[in-house]
């Protein structure tokens, strides 16, 4: 759901249409959040570009408080650092919105009330502004153009490159993504090095998040990675093209649903060269990790990449909440870790790739510190299980039984007395089951190889025709090859 107007932004056909499971982040489009306590200036500091644009609008979309405050500090930055004529547009538009909708209530209070209103702060549409900026992008597009043609007509292709990108920046400038997206593209064509390849998967990664065509972004990961001078390189501008990759795969993964997957990516990244806020900040680095880590890692690995990592510990710093969230459900101490998670859910809501994800990745949380609870047991009191849950008996009841359909957790309900029972496995009747498998599944390989041995030793194989032969073979005997 990329947030920018839709008349100059047609996707173009070169690109690789994300999977329709991979878009679908539209689950909780129409909620509000009424009560956050985010410092919305900090908050948007922490993001250059785009990235700073967009949040801002996902906020005043989704938060009534902010929404006033959120339209001004985007339409200040649009207008000035970028030529987005049309983003200043829509931001009007809505802040025209915000003011029409609230004009009746403002009518009927009393005078001090309607003088200290949110209407006297709305700033004029500036056409004056407008007029200019789109005079000067189209005077810098035409230079560029002709800068770009020029090194054409020389044959020079690092120019020809650096032509292509200073376009796609301008363009991208402008809001428009599918031509920054063209230009960008075409560059690899007059890559020279596997630097200059790297930096054009860079780039195209960097509009198709703005995109959120996330199958492209996983494309030109694989692709910057595979590029022998980038996997051969060790110095300080791998290490931060690496923690950029591995983000933007993360933030892929986490839309697609593969939360394992985006928890391993955000893990590997470093906070020393983790510096490029047109994409991700650090700190959404360590509630992405943290919160996907929580919801899909086993105990062993929530230690060993998480709690024991030394590099995500540096992450976990930036985030205390999400810092004790995790110590919290490690100690098994359930009832705080939900209640923190609790605490932050507002603000999580107005982030614009992790609120799609929260109430799914709250139940697996959930359910998971359930699991981890009663795994020890043979027996539990569902009474002191709803204390330690901080919940009610018969909803946790309902959760467990839930548990229970899905294979989740082995175990029986005495719902009189209150009491889940662990399912007495047969151990001896399961080992030897397994041991019965695994000897058959032997016992075919076996004959596999042998078979296999046979044809080699008799020189039993399968030759290939050729397409000539093919052809004779094809056609009916005495006719004409014309």
């Amino acid at each position: 759901m990329p947030l920018q107007p839709a008349p100059q932004n047609v996707i173009e056909p070169m690109q690789v249409d994300a999977q329709p499971e991979d878009n679908k982040n539209n689950e909780e489009e129409n909620y509000i959040v009424e009560d956050p306590s985010l410092d919305l200036e900090s908050y948007a500091n922490s993001y250059t570009g785009l990235a700073r644009l967009y949040r801002l609008i996902y906020i005043a979309d989704h938060c009534p408080t902010l929404r006033l405050e959120a339209l001004k500090m985007a339409i200040n930055y649009v207008m000035s650092t970028t030529y987005n004529v049309n983003m200043y547009q829509l931001l009007h538009k809505k802040l025209a919105d915000l003011h029409s909708a609230s004009a009746p209530q403002s009518s009927s209070l009393p005078d001090v009330a309607s003088q200290s209103g949110n209407s006297l702060d709305i700033p004029p549409y500036d056409s004056v502004w407008v007029e200019q900026k789109t005079k000067k992008a189209a005077l810098k597009l035409e230079k560029l153009d002709n800068d770009l043609k020029n090194s054409k007509s020389n044959s020079i292709k690092e120019s020809i490159r650096r032509g292509h990108d200073d376009l796609g920046d301008h363009y991208l400038s402008c809001g428009e993504l599918s031509n920054a997206l063209k230009c960008y593209s075409r560059a690899r064509d007059y890559c020279t090095s596997g630097r200059h390849v790297v930096n054009m998967c860079l780039n195209v990664i960097k509009v198709s998040i703005y995109l959120q065509n996330w199958s492209h972004v996983l494309s030109y990961v694989s692709k910057a990675e595979c590029t022998p001078e980038f996997s051969e390189a060790q110095n300080r501008d791998q290490n931060q093209t690496s923690t950029r990759l591995k983000c933007a795969a993360g933030l892929a993964e986490l839309a697609s649903k593969k939360y394992k997957l985006a928890a391993k990516h955000f893990l590997l990244a470093n906070l020393d060269h983790c510096d490029f806020p047109e994409m991700i900040s650090c700190n959404n680095i360590a509630i992405y990790g943290g919160l996907c880590a929580l919801a899909t890692f086993d105990r062993q690995e929530l230690q060993k990449n998480v709690i024991s990592s030394a590099s995500f510990k540096l992450f976990l710093e930036l985030e205390p909440q999400i810092r004790d969230i995790v110590f919290k459900f490690y100690e098994s101490k359930y009832a705080q870790c939900l209640k923190l998670l609790d605490e932050m859910r507002d603000n999580l809501l107005l982030d614009l790739f992790i609120a799609p994800h929260v109430n799914k990745l709250y139940t697996q949380i959930r359910n998971r510190a359930l699991i981890q609870y009663f795994s020890p047991y043979l027996s539990a009191d569902m009474r002191k299980m709803s204390e330690a849950f901080n919940c009610s008996v018969g909803a946790l009841e309902n959760e467990i039984m839930q548990l229970i359909l899905d294979g989740q957790i082995q175990a029986r309900i005495d719902s009189h007395n209150k009491i889940l029972y662990a399912k007495n496995a047969d151990q001896r009747s399961s080992t030897f089951e397994k041991a019965i498998n695994v000897g058959k599944e032997f016992q075919r390989r076996t004959r596999m190889l042998i078979l296999r041995t046979a044809m080699l030793k008799n020189h039993i194989h399968v030759k290939v025709q050729t397409r000539e032969r093919q052809e004779e073979i094809l056609m009916p005997s005495g006719s004409n090859r014309n």
